[in-house]
């Protein structure tokens, strides 16, 4: 568990944001590009990431809240101000698990079939499934693809971008993503992920 705690001028109102996906998407990054891009901002924030079979293909998620009064960095369900999901299943997963009414779901449009999918067992989660159920929740819908990345794990440093574009950390800007990029990555790695953040 991960926990940052940096005073800010004026109280914050706590602030979720729940990040899910599968192992092998670069989860862990995100959420710690998001923890200490808000430290930066001067906001208060605690995070915890659960990882579970993530050398599996299993299922990787993150609690982020940012706040003055922020207690626990769980977030309880239905409390998510925004849902941040690597592919589709986990996007409706956590969509309906912790996302509330009116919130945001930002997702890359993508599937990792889940097991009960290869084994026929369930239906793959369809754009539009999630759609009529933004729709009927008034949740924003961001989706989000590039098919001309060329590297699959740089799926995360897409999503960052428009996460950065739409402004859904309020108070934290592109400096403050960027400068946590550099204090996590090094080399060709900090090079390639700084591209495709600034490229959008």
């Amino acid at each position: 568990m991960v926990s940052i705690f940096l005073a800010h001028e004026s109280m914050m109102k706590t602030y979720n944001i729940y990040i899910t996906g599968v192992g092998g998407q670069g989860i862990g990054l995100l959420s710690e590009v998001l923890l200490r891009a808000a430290d930066y901002a001067g906001f208060r924030a605690k995070g915890v990431d659960t990882h579970g079979l993530a050398q599996r293909g299993g299922i990787v998620t993150s609690h982020l809240r940012i706040g003055d009064r922020v207690h626990s960095p769980l977030i309880r369900a239905g409390q998510a101000d925004v849902v941040v999901a690597l592919e589709r299943h986990e996007a409706l997963r956590g969509m309906n698990m912790f996302l509330r009414d009116g919130g945001t779901l930002i997702y890359y449009n993508t599937v990792w079939q889940p097991l009960e999918v290869r084994l026929n067992q369930a239906q793959e989660v369809s754009e539009a499934t999630i759609s009529v159920e933004c729709q009927r929740r008034h949740i924003r819908q961001i989706k989000v693809f590039q098919d001309d990345l060329e590297d699959a794990r740089m799926q995360n440093m897409v999503l960052l971008a428009y996460i950065n574009k739409h402004q859904l950390l309020p108070g934290v800007s592109a400096e403050h993503y960027t400068q946590a990029l550099d204090d996590l990555l090094t080399g060709t790695m900090l090079e390639k992920n700084r591209q495709i953040f600034e490229k959008f």
